[in-house]
């Protein structure tokens, strides 16, 4: 019974995010690679957690260079203010409740 439980709990993991991310604004499905949404056994800051004007700041501060980055300078330089603003807000309403 654990294991089927696990196995259901793996499943979920993998299908729920999923299923979220049919509705995301373009770009956004990219940020799973790294970021969680409501964080867990990650030691990248989960997404889901900040405003978007957070989201926005940071994004813009990795393209600039004005915020160091091993990974996000380049990840920020591949989109538009306006793409950054609705992947922002949208992460930012995947608030955890």
């Amino acid at each position: 019974m654990k294991r089927v439980m696990r196995m259901l709990g793996a499943i979920t993991g993998v299908i729920a995010p999923a299923l979220a991310m049919a509705a995301s604004p373009p770009g956004a499905a990219s940020c799973l690679g790294c970021h969680t949404v409501n964080g867990g056994d990650n030691p990248v800051p989960p997404i889901g957690a900040l405003e978007a004007e957070q989201i926005v700041s940071a994004m813009q501060a990795f393209r600039t260079g004005a915020r160091p980055a091993t990974v996000m300078d380049r990840v920020a330089k591949g989109f538009s203010d306006e793409e950054i603003k609705a992947i922002a807000q949208w992460y930012a309403s995947a608030k955890p409740k």
